[in-house]
This record gives structure tokens, sequence and C-alpha cells, in this order.
């Protein structure tokens, strides 16, 4: 194995070391009535192999959240999570098109729609293909299974960092439901309406709607408006039939809408130029005002239906999900950030429409547990087309006379030239096709020792297509195009495609120290298929393949059950080195140098991570983890023509990676009547600072560097003691502890874009809650 810290493999030692001691004398942590029964710290069941297993007995590095805990701490998507997990981080972006999981500081960052993520979301089996996707809202939960490293032999190519599994609730049996309203401060609604349906005795049915809205946090000076909001809405069903005493039909459909003025970049810094005596004062992580006579937004609108068989074979389990989704996204983006176009300050607004539709059908065969082998075989097939129509338009305009004027003059004053009104106009698309089959086995060698072996063998075939037609360019005395107004002359038509083939697997031990250590090994190859750079501004330079990432990962981990099952301490140490990473990185295209979607060369991350789940006693639960992550550059790929001072230095830090990152859940419930209990709970998430900005120029990575900071967030309610009503009160951000999503560069005058997450400011809510009939 690569050679990883010493100071993680210390702590390793060090926690097994105190684990031994502590499981060396279960007569000290015997309790009466059988505790882990009654408490069920360790009795978490997930389907991170695809079988429902004890989380305890799973040889992954893989933590579960309940939907019950994620609502509680006021969660709607995934950024709720990432204050839950250590290892997760999101890119907020302009848009959940551009929107990006990172999972020990390892993700997938691209304008590009013929690119794939390196962190998978998995819906009830189905996996969806774009990012953007999986931000929607959780709707109707069971549980999140956040599963770290290469996931790639289970759940498919574009798993190389990790796997997101989300298990929805099921119907049950009798008639009952659940009613969820929820006021925050600064204008924001959820509510949330669950019903169980039976429809016969053998057939259950579950259908689910949410609607929810916000203001929003930013003030936009232009439309004197709250912007950075949303309108979200829409409806889940399920059905479950059982066809026959040993085969089970699945039908699950879903439909949302998203209307989201949101989000608006903000100038967080002081740059050089007029547009700063018409922007905001900047005022850094404080900024919270925009002046945009265009108000970016999102709409988006998607659907799927999936259809899962479970059928008992002799005593074996036969699984077939066939799914069809479809995801339209509009971004609407103010690029130029001011109210109007001026003198020398061209105006700048783009319009992208992306339909997504994805058919995917998987098939495989479990054999049953207890045997000497386990194993799981499968059949997986996807096709999914992403198109996009990208419109760029800008306004232009020069002085009519020498010299300019010193103030910012809007180009409809006399003093201004005619302007011109520069159009770009790119349709582009992908397809993406893939077909695997994949094996995975637990040879159980003997009581305590089994054998873990995997395998994935993945065809994968990618066509790309552009063109752009450009209008109302300005030419100069060479006839090429000046003072364009950001949009690039036309281009294409371009069309290219690309084939490859690729065994990855993996290969470990796992050994039961005691009936309550388990400790395992693995090696896992992680690929990811290749891509190109699909995107408005797509030239000549830029359309070479971005050819298939791989991944060698190795992790150590030991998961504990302690103190007769009240409690659960699991360790990983990890490291994992990629090579041919795929991310948007600086490259050179006409001794300019830009960002794009290329091949960054070789990078790895290591680390060590730990997750704790303690229930001292009936009512107190307390959670948490604690992470460290060594993410950086080990050789960057210099591309021809580059400068050395356009390479980024070996041991720069990845985006998104966070050395130390820690959270801390306390939660408690205890009885005030002999029919009314009380809730209490505080969380705790604090990190390290991060990089937001890939760049060769180490100013401009300091600039680019997030802050390290800490959010507290307080919950306390009352409720029925059968559960029948829950009334809850939060405050998120206790104090108000300002702080930045994501920054970019690009801004006018050499200033910085921010994105304000929501959760940046405090803020207060109540929640409602009923469960009635047999919910």
């Amino acid at each position: 194995m690569p050679a990883i810290t010493r100071r993680a493999f210390r702590t390793l030692a060090v926690s097994a070391s105190a684990l031994a001691i502590l499981t060396a004398a279960p007569a000290m942590a015997q309790a009466e009535g059988g505790t882990e029964e009654a408490l069920g710290a360790a009795e978490i069941v997930v389907t991170a192999q695809k079988r429902s297993e004890r989380l305890q007995d799973v040889p992954i590095a893989v933590t579960a959240i309940s939907g019950e805990k994620l609502a509680d701490q006021g969660g709607i998507n995934l950024e709720t999570a990432q204050t839950i997990i250590p290892t997760l981080n999101i890119q907020k972006s302009g848009t959940t098109l551009n929107q990006s999981l990172y999972m020990r500081g390892v993700g997938t960052a691209t304008f590009s729609i013929a690119a794939e993520p390196s962190v998978s979301t998995v819906v009830d089996g189905v996996v969806y293909a774009r990012a953007g996707e999986a931000f929607g809202d959780l709707i109707d939960i069971e549980r999140i299974e956040i599963l770290r490293g290469p996931q790639g032999t289970l759940f498919g190519k574009n798993a190389s960092a990790g796997a997101i599994n989300i298990v929805t609730k099921r119907p049950g049996d009798t008639f009952g439901g659940t009613a969820e309203a929820s006021f925050f401060t600064k204008s924001e609604f959820r509510s949330r309406l669950a019903l169980d349906l039976p429809l016969g005795e053998s057939v259950r049915s579950r259908v689910s709607g949410f609607y929810g809205e916000y203001d929003g946090n930013i003030t936009n000076i232009a439309t004197n408006s709250k912007v950075n909001g949303y309108k979200h809405y829409g409806l889940r069903g399920i059905v479950e039939a059982d066809l026959s005493p040993t085969t089970t039909l699945t039908i699950i459909g879903d439909w949302r809408k998203a209307d989201d003025d949101c989000c608006a970049q903000l100038i967080g810094t002081v740059g050089t130029g007029l547009a700063f005596q018409v922007l905001p004062t900047p005022l850094d992580e404080d900024t919270r005002t925009v002046n945009q006579n265009l108000v970016t937004a999102t709409e988006e609108e998607s659907w799927g239906i999936s259809a899962q068989i479970d059928s008992e074979i002799g005593n074996h389990t036969l699984t077939s999900i066939t799914a069809y989704r479809d995801w339209t996204n509009t971004e609407i983006r103010d690029g130029d950030w001011l109210p109007q176009a001026y003198i020398g300050l061209g105006q700048l607004h783009d319009e992208g429409v992306q339909d997504a539709k994805t058919f995917s059908q998987e098939l495989r065969i479990a054999s049953p547990t207890g045997q000497t082998v386990e194993y799981l075989i499968g059949l997986y097939y996807s096709n999914a087309q992403n198109e996009r129509v990208f419109t760029r338009r800008s306004i232009v305009c020069n002085a009519l006379a020498t010299p300019a004027p010193t103030v910012p003059t809007p180009c409809t004053s006399p003093l201004a030239a005619p302007s011109r009104t520069p159009v770009g106009v790119a349709p582009h698309g992908a397809e993406f096709e893939n077909f695997a089959v994949f094996g995975n086995a637990t040879i159980n060698a003997s009581d305590r020792v089994r054998i873990i072996a995997g395998l994935r063998y993945t065809i994968d075939k990618l066509d790309v297509f552009h063109q752009r037609v450009s209008t109302g360019l300005d030419l100069n005395m060479s006839g090429q195009p000046t003072n364009t107004g950001g949009i690039a002359p036309s281009f294409g038509p371009f069309a290219d495609d690309v084939k490859t083939k690729n065994l990855s697997g993996r290969a470990g031990l796992q050994f039961d120290v005691s009936d309550d250590v388990m400790a395992y090994g693995t090696y896992t190859r992680g690929y990811k298929g290749p891509g190109y750079n699909m995107f408005f501004n797509l030239g000549v330079t830029t359309t070479p393949v971005v050819e298939a990432e791989t991944s060698d990962a190795f992790e150590i981990g030991l998961k504990n059950t302690l103190l007769d099952g009240r409690a659960t301490l699991n360790l990983a140490l990890f490291y994992t080195k990629f090579d041919n990473f795929q991310a948007n990185n600086p490259d050179v295209a006409g001794s300019v140098v830009i960002s794009r979607f290329t091949n960054a060369g070789k990078v790895s991350t290591r680390g060590v991570e730990a997750d704790f789940n303690i229930v001292p006693f009936e009512g107190l639960s307390i959670t948490g983890g604690l992470a460290y992550t060594d993410a950086k550059v080990d050789a960057f790929k210099v591309i021809p023509g580059s400068n050395p001072a356009d390479i980024i230095p070996n041991g720069t830090a990845l985006l998104f990676a966070p050395k130390w990152k820690g959270t801390l859940g306390v939660d408690y419930r205890t009885g005030v009547t002999e029919n009314i209990d009380m809730f209490l709970g505080a969380q705790f998430s604090g990190q390290t600072k991060q990089l937001s900005i890939f760049s060769p120029n180490a100013a401009l990575r300091e600039l680019g560097t997030i802050d390290g900071y800490s959010l507290v967030n307080l919950s306390a309610g009352i409720g029925d003691a059968e559960d029948g009503w829950k009334l809850l009160f939060q405050v998120r951000n206790l104090f108000d502890k300002s702080y930045v999503g994501h920054k970019e560069s690009g801004g006018p005058g050499g200033s910085l874009r921010y994105q304000i997450p929501r959760d940046a400011d405090r803020y207060f809510g109540i929640t409602a809650k009923i469960n009635f009939g047999g919910n």
C-alpha cells in the first residue's frame, strides 16, 4: 500500500487499542433486558452492497442518515447532508445544473454537458445520470447512505469518488399518513403530505407531495426585490403488488417543478474600473446585495418512472429495475453583474435550455446469505441523452469622443456611439451509452474470515455535437472579430465520438476480531468514462476527447459495536490515487489562459475518518464524525504551449477539501407528562479552510480560499408520546456566522464572485407534524 501519513496510522492504532480494551471486558458493558434490541444503536440496516445488511457488517466506509433526522435539522436537499457527513462537500453554483458533489476531496467541477460526476446519486436503485438532478427536494425519505471511496463495482462508472444511495419510504399495510408544515423567518414556507393507501390484500400504495417557497437572502437593487429564493412543488407515488408469494412488483413515479430566482453571483471583493461606481460595496462574506437588471434564475422540471421486480427463484433472488427519467433545466444568468450596459462595460445575458433523457435497465441475481460463497451477478445498460441550446446576448458601445467619460455612462446616453448587439447561439449535445457486466462475491473462509472479490467490465460509447452561430460581431482591419462582448465567433459544425472498454473491481479481506469488532482491508480499481468539453465557447483547441479517469484506492477500517450495542465507533484509513483526473483546469487557448474541462494529471487523497453513534440511555442519542483529508495535486498535466506560470504546482490542494471537518449531534427525548414528550436537539459542524479557485496563480488561490467556519443549530419541541403529533422549533446558525459557499474569479476588474448559502445567516423556524391512521 502507498505510504499514508504516520499521524493517521497512529490515530488508527490508538483507536484500535482503546477498542480492544473496551471489547475485552463485555461483562462491564452488560445491561439487563438486551440493550441492543431496546436501543438499537448497532442495528442500522443498509443496502450499500445491494443487499440488506447491518451497517456494522459492511466492509465499506458508509454513513446512514434517517430521513427523520435530516428533516429535524431543517434539511430539504443534499446541501444539509454535508453538515452531517464530514467527508461530503458541495460546490454551490448559479444553477443546480453546475453544482457538484465532492467526497474525500474529489469531485467533478465542469460546465460541460459531456461529462459525468465523480459521486453517483442513486434513488431507489435508479442512477441519476447528471449530478444536478440530485439537488432536488428530498421527499418522503427513509434514509440516505453515504458510501465513501470508489463504488463503481456495484454502482457504475460515475461513482469513482463515492455514491449517495437514497431510499424512500415504502407503503404501509393500513391507511395512514403524515402531514407537515414549516414556517421559517425571511418568508420561507414548506409543506409535506404522505398517505398510505392500501388497494387490496396484496397491493399497497403511498402517495406524497410537497410545496415550498422562499423569498431569498439577497437584495437586488435593480429590481427592488429579494433574490436567491425558490418555489418548489411535486408529487411522488409508489405501488407495491405481491404478484405471487415469491414475486413483488414495485412501480415508482415522481414529478417535480422548480422555479428559482437563484443563484445570483455577488461581487465580494473590490476590483478596478468604472463598474465599482455602480456595484454595491463589496463586503466579503457579509455581501448581501446585487445590482443586476436580469434576475439570475433556474427553471426546472423533471419526472421519472421505474419498475422493480423482485422474485425468488429457488433460493436465489432475481431483481430487475427498468427506469426512464426526463429532466429539463433552463439557466438564466446575468453575466455582467450590472443594471444596464455602459460605455466600455457591455451587457452580457445568458440563457441555456437543457433537456436530459435517461433510460436504464439493471438485472441482477443474488445468492442466499449464510453460505460459503455469497455472490451477486448483474447486467447494466443505460442511455443518457443531453441536449442544450445556449444563447448569449450582448450590448456593447463606445464613446463618441475622447476622452471617454470617467463615470459609468449608459449606452443610451448621447455621449455613446450606437450600440451593437452581438448574439451567439450554440446548440450542442452528448449521448452516453453504457453497458456493463458486474459481479461481487464474499467467500466465508471461516467463521471469522471473509474474502471479498468483485469485477465490473464496462463498455462506454460517447457521441457529441456542437455548432455556434454568432452574429453582430465587429471586425477589425484583418477581418477578425473584435470587441465581441464575450461572444466567440461562429464555430462548427463539430461532431465526434469515442468508445472505451474497462475492467475494474475490488478485492479485500474482512476479519471478525470478536463478536463486536470487525476489521477489513480493501483495494479498489476505480473508473470514470471519457468526456468532451461541450460548452458554449467551444473552439478548435478545446475539442479533443477528455480521456477516461482511473483510480487505485486502498482502505483499512474497523467497525466496532460497544457497550452491549449502545454505541458504535467506525474508523477508516484511506488512500486513493487518480490518473487522468477530470476537472475544470487552467489551459492555454490562443495564448490566453482559460478554464476548461481537461485531464489534470495525477492527484491523490488520503486521510482518516471516524463515525460514532452512542445511546447512553433510552431517549438520548449522540452522533458525529471527524475526518482528516489531504487531497492534492501530485503531477499536473502540462498542456503543450504552456508556460511554467500556467502549471499548478505539485502539492496544491484540491477544491472543496478542508483538511479537518467534524460534526456532532445530540438529541434527547423525555416524557414531561403521561402523554406528552419533550424533544431537545443540538447540532455542530465545523471545518478548516478550503480551496475554491483552482489556479496556477498562488495569489489567486489565496484569494479564492474559503476560510474555516463552524455552525451551531438548536431545536426544541413537544409531541405526543405515541408520535401522533409533534411541534418543533429550530434555530439555524445560532451564532449568525457568515460564510461563503463558493468563490470564482472573473468578476469586473479582477474581482471575485461569491455564492452565499441560505445557512450563512441566522434564521428561525417552527414545524408542525401530524401522523394519523396506521402510519
